[in-house]
């Protein structure tokens, strides 16, 4: 599963792969939040979390033999920090999923598009473009279309979602920082931070939920679905954004996961029932078409550069 970090493909190759990577993680990303409310329905948040990395941890555990070598310790010093910004995500996202609808939490985490660029500008010094400004305002009057078609009373769980989608941002930005012009593993990064993620969820457990964890269910539902988590929402996922990330620039990979609504919402009507206005899907349309605008010209043009 490890992608080569130094090969002779060129970097616009390299920068393809990263952009299918990416629209792959979208699709799973954005039926994640359907699949999630399902399990939810049987076990607590933080016991769910805790199981979904602790599981992924586990099936990458060999990848940590890479500790001994140079490449493997940068991933060590790079996952702890990430870790612990994606503690925060998942925990935000996931009580925001459960105390809001599926389609709302997938499109109100598209923001997370709008927020990169800016983001970028304060932590790596790097101004926006204009196209990208663009996106974001048009992202943005999406968003206000979403909200005012769905009748949101933004209640709690839709502010969770927001405070997610602004870390989101912050976290891609990180992960560039932090790997930047590093030889470092993609897998042993992806398994510590999956494990700081599970061990703090196991902490959180243990001083909020009465009673300490649950047991198991038994259901097969609940198991199918957080084998669903683990494989592709969670070992696929973070993996290949991961790897795209230090092969683009942070907006650049927001912008390519804009879809990521489009399929959540899609999940969401299809799957568990929920009804969108016609004003809903117009804005998750309109966010979806600035994603579009705002990262296949740049696409097309560096294909056009490197010939």
């Amino acid at each position: 599963m490890q992608l080569p970090t130094s090969s002779p493909a060129s970097p616009t190759k390299k920068i393809w792969i990263a952009d299918l990577l990416l629209l792959l993680v979208a699709v799973v990303w954005g039926s994640s939040y359907g699949v999630a409310k399902q399990a939810l329905g049987f076990y607590p948040v933080l016991g769910l979390l805790a199981l979904r990395f602790g599981m992924t941890f586990l099936l990458l555990l060999p990848s940590l033999r890479q500790l001994r070598q140079p490449h493997g310790r940068a991933a060590l010093r790079a996952g702890l920090p990430l870790g612990a910004i994606l503690l925060a995500i998942l925990t935000c996202e996931t009580f925001g999923i459960a105390l809001t609808k599926a389609s709302n939490a997938a499109f109100l985490i598209s923001l997370c598009v709008v927020f990169t660029p800016l983001v970028e500008w304060l932590v790596m010094a790097r101004r926006p473009s204009g196209s990208a400004l663009l996106m974001a305002f048009v992202s943005l009057f999406g968003t206000w279309l979403l909200t005012y078609g769905s009748n949101l009373t933004f209640n709690l769980g839709d502010g969770l979602m927001l405070v997610a989608a602004v870390l989101r941002a912050f976290m891609v930005c990180m992960t560039k920082r932090l790997t930047q012009n590093r030889n470092m593993s993609t897998l042993a990064l992806t398994a510590v931070q999956s494990g700081v993620v599970g061990l703090g969820c196991l902490l959180l457990a243990a001083l909020f939920l009465q009673g300490g964890m649950p047991s198991l269910p038994g259901d097969a539902g609940f198991w199918i679905a957080t084998l669903y988590l683990v494989l592709f929402c969670t070992i696929f996922a973070f993996f290949a954004q991961n790897y795209a990330v230090r092969q683009s620039d942070p907006t650049r990979v927001s912008l390519l996961m804009g879809s990521e609504p489009v399929f959540g919402a899609l999940f969401a009507a299809f799957w568990l029932g929920e009804q969108l206005s016609l004003l809903s899907w117009i804005g998750g349309a309109l966010i979806v078409a600035a994603t579009l605008w705002a990262s296949l010209p740049r696409s097309i043009f560096v294909a056009r550069l490197a010939k």
